[in-house]
């Protein structure tokens, strides 16, 4: 990643002007500004952040915070009220559903259209059409009018004009929400490839495993402007302290952020302390057992309203707390606590994440679409959830929560309150999120003539038939 520039916005903002009444419009063209038949509304403020040469940033906030409209005024489509936006290099855009498209032209038309916009010449179209066509799969469709597409062709077809060009920005604003899930996959895995041959993305997102898996740093906006900008599972996290406090307590944690409380907490890029063991070439322990150094810093609490999670612990067959497991082994994760008010149609659920946050695993009681009628106030609760430990060596995180259906909320959320960590088994076969070698993969080798390529039962510690 280049320490160059792609992107700087520096103190941009767009300010509407809202009127009481269409005729006030009029009144107002007619005073030639001597008067203000209206108030002023910041869609965005003093906004600033960079993107660097090939790396990925995300925006996140919540609905109405000025995401979309800071987007199109990097990419163009908006005139900032004030502030300065510098652009190097092709940009290309998927704002909103068939944005750029002509309804009456031919998906063939549109992607020369577009193309073209784009900066392509027909020669280098010509030579792409084949690689766009067969990404967006629209197949025979092509040379129908796009009126006739349904929203996942357009959605296809418009990110696959975009990607296909192989531009120095890419900016998305939740588009690709429209694809189903296999097409999502399909899109991300170009983003990554368009990322790591050196574009620089601008994303924005509601879906916090998206973020964390795809940014570098996250810029996070409320009401118009910035609260803060980090690495993204800090960020993601300030984000959500947010969302779920209390409504008269967001004004003031909102202020705090914008301030730069947090800011120390948000630049750094780990989740742990420097003293918390995170890749440890220390042999580990033959079994399972208890490390009192194994303390998240990470941990957030949201609101306590009506129900509070006191303990979560991992016990062992043997009924002994554990924080150090060993992999292909089953545990009881136990959260605890007590309920300070009747509750009614309510759930338990826990959840592991990594440590940059993506969440790994998860359960919940009852199962899906099943709750517990009613709770009585002053009730403690022990929910026990097995858990067959079949994670890659590492350090993980416990969360978990309770929650009504009743009047839909969060009765109690707590983030990263255990942390535990896989020890490495004897061999190691799998890797990714997930342990899948149920047993050791074998090799079968055999001469052209079917005899066996090697007498001996083990290659390089291996085995083979």
């Amino acid at each position: 990643m280049s320490s160059e520039s792609a992107i700087r916005v520096s103190g941009v903002g767009k300010c509407y002007h809202i009127y009481r009444q269409p005729r006030d419009r009029l009144l107002q063209f007619l005073s030639s500004g001597r008067k203000s038949l209206y108030r002023e509304f910041w869609a965005v403020r003093n906004v600033s952040f960079d993107v660097r040469r090939g790396e990925s940033v995300g925006i996140i906030g919540r609905n109405g915070s000025g995401k979309s409209t800071l987007l199109q005024i990097v990419c163009g489509t908006l005139t900032p009220t004030q502030g300065e936006v510098d652009v190097r290099g092709r940009v290309a855009a998927l704002l909103e559903l068939g944005a750029g498209f002509s309804p009456d032209f031919t998906g063939r038309e549109n992607v020369f259209i577009n193309g073209s916009i784009l900066g392509l010449s027909t020669a280098e179209l010509e030579r792409r059409y084949e690689e766009i066509i067969d990404f967006a799969e629209i197949g025979e469709f092509v040379d129908q009018p796009i009126k006739t597409f349904s929203s996942g062709m357009v959605v296809r077809l418009a990110f696959a004009i975009q990607a296909c060009v192989e531009p120095d920005i890419l900016v998305v604003d939740e588009a690709l929400a429209v694809g189903d899930e296999r097409f999502q996959r399909k899109c991300f895995a170009r983003i990554e490839d368009l990322k790591r041959k050196g574009t620089s993305i601008l994303f924005v997102s509601h879906v916090a495993e998206t973020v964390l898996s795809l940014c570098d740093r996250v810029l996070l906006l409320d009401h118009g402007q910035r609260l803060a900008m980090g690495a993204p599972l800090a960020t993601v996290r300030a984000y959500q302290r947010l969302i779920y406090a209390p409504r008269e307590e967001q004004e003031s944690l909102a202020r705090q952020m914008q301030e730069g409380d947090s800011r120390q907490s948000l630049d750094s890029p780990g989740t742990l302390s420097a003293s918390s063991p995170q890749e440890e070439e220390a042999a580990p322990p033959s079994l399972c057992g208890f490390d009192p150094d194994l303390v998240p810093t990470s941990t957030v609490s949201y609101p306590v309203q009506g129900a509070e999670i006191e303990d979560i612990r991992i016990v062992d067959d043997l009924g002994r707390v554990v924080n150090v497991l060993e992999p292909g082994r089953a545990y009881t994760v136990i959260s605890a606590g007590i309920f300070h008010g009747e509750a009614r149609l309510v759930h338990f659920g826990i959840h592991l994440r990594s440590i940059n946050g993506i969440v790994v695993a998860g359960q919940r009681y009852p199962h899906q679409g099943e709750t517990l009628e009613r709770v009585p106030s002053n009730s403690r609760f022990e929910v026990r959830f097995r858990v067959e430990m079949r994670l890659p060596p590492g350090c993980y995180f416990i969360g978990g929560g309770v929650w009504s259906n009743h009047e839909p909320q969060c009765l109690h959320r707590i983030v990263d309150k255990a942390m535990f960590r896989m020890l490495s088994p004897e061999r190691q076969y799998a890797f990714g999120l997930l342990d899948s070698a149920a047993e050791p993969p074998r090799l079968q080798l055999r001469r052209d003539n079917g005899s066996p390529a090697c007498a001996n039962d083990t290659v390089a510690g291996g085995l083979y038939s």
